[in-house]
């Protein structure tokens, strides 16, 4: 597997990241500012805010300690210059595309990806003339022939969202930059404990933090990050478009990324196992999961990545009912969408995310009627497998 350069350890970095430096009140930890505004002790020092010789907080829509905490900690965790909170993995999507993208310009994203982000592209960057191409995921082929000169940026995941397919960033960001295109790779199925995208190249890495950022289940959160000339363009959007996250939250999302290494570690093991053994498994027809030498991309992932998620998707030998019957016989893991907190979810993307089309219609976004998605949290994996044994009998 791929390995960071010499520096300190995950752990390390996310307990102390962003946070060693500063002691507010000496308090161990970073509090929860939960103010919406900031005084300022006379016309001097705002004069100096104002002209950049102080840094400090103002308002809450541009600023706030306990989230620059965050974004301090994470940009470490990635190594990157600079990183900006948002509200949702979403919000740092959107407005990130809003802030990058002129007014007809062009992207160039993948089929695999998050339904919400393609269905943003399709109905409000066209109000904006910006027109996407989408492409196979992880072929770089395809990306050197849909770049094209007026290209602003290639967004893709890595792993995506639901068949783990994962690019070789290195080359895509190869290609990219020889046309003059960005690229931004979404990462968080991976988090930065398993791979980081800007040291092979991207321009920019985005995570729903709301996953395995938080960890728990009990936040809504995004974060970009990359170079700080990049980065601050987005910075001012949000301060403008307003999707910003409340101090209670990312003191949550603080305390999570403390943890984040530790849990990584038990995520992919055990996910690892539950692929393997579900690839031996008689009523399984496939396992996608790029710890598997059957993934498409499994060499790629060995190369670029320290683990390969939490994440398994699997098809059954069975029909819509048959796979029905097994999601809800899971004692276990909880029926629910999203991943990466430490409790197991477990979920059918034909019900799902794709309820409201046909048949026809999921085929063509690539999800059938028997397709699984399980989110390994940090449960013991022998009781996680004896109860995916127990509904895969009864199914």
């Amino acid at each position: 597997m791929a390995k960071r350069p010499s520096q300190k350890g995950d752990s390390t970095r996310a307990v102390h990241g962003g946070e060693r430096e500063r002691r507010y009140g000496d308090a161990v930890t970073t509090p929860i500012f939960q103010t919406s505004t900031f005084v300022f002790q006379d016309t001097e020092e705002l004069c100096a805010y104002q002209e950049g010789r102080l840094e400090r907080d103002e308002y809450g829509r541009y600023g706030n300690p306990t989230w620059r905490a965050v974004e301090e900690k994470i940009a470490e965790l990635e190594g990157a210059e600079s990183a900006v909170l948002f509200a949702s993995g979403m919000a740092a999507a959107t407005t990130t595309f809003l802030a990058l993208l002129p007014k007809g310009g062009h992207l160039v994203t993948t089929s695999d990806c998050y339904r919400r982000t393609r269905q943003f592209c399709e109905e409000y960057l066209t109000k904006l003339d910006v027109e996407t191409t989408v492409i196979e995921p992880a072929n770089t082929e395809k990306l050197a022939e849909a770049l094209r000169d007026d290209t602003t940026l290639f967004f893709t995941e890595s792993p995506t969202n639901p068949y783990l397919r994962v690019i070789d960033v290195a080359e895509a960001a190869r290609v990219a930059r020889a046309r003059g295109a960005r690229v931004m790779i979404d990462s968080t199925f991976a988090t930065p404990v398993n791979q980081c995208p800007l040291e092979d190249g991207a321009d920019l890495v985005i995570h729903s933090a709301t996953k395995y950022l938080g960890g728990h289940n009990d936040l809504l959160a995004g974060v970009v990050a990359g170079p700080k000339a990049v980065v601050d363009p987005i910075r001012e959007a949000v301060g403008v478009l307003g999707a910003i996250l409340d101090a209670h939250p990312a003191w949550l999302l603080l305390r999570g990324l403390k943890t984040l290494a530790l849990r990584m570690e038990r995520h992919n093991a055990t996910a690892q196992r539950v692929a393997e053994w579900l690839e031996a498994h008689p009523r399984v027809r496939r396992v996608w999961y790029p710890g598997l030498a059957s993934h498409p991309d499994h060499a790629m992932a060995a190369r670029q990545m320290r683990g390969f998620g939490g994440v398994v998707t699997f098809e059954l030998d069975a029909d819509f009912d048959a796979t029905v019957r097994f999601v809800d016989g899971c004692r276990l893991p909880h029926l629910a969408p999203s991943l990466g907190g430490v409790e197991s979810l477990i979920e059918m993307p034909a019900t799902m995310s794709y309820w409201d089309k046909t048949p026809q219609q999921r085929a063509a976004y690539g999800i059938t009627d028997s397709l699984v998605r399980f989110s390994c949290g940090i449960e013991d994996a022998d009781d996680l497998l004896a109860d995916l044994s127990q509904s895969l009998d009864a199914a």
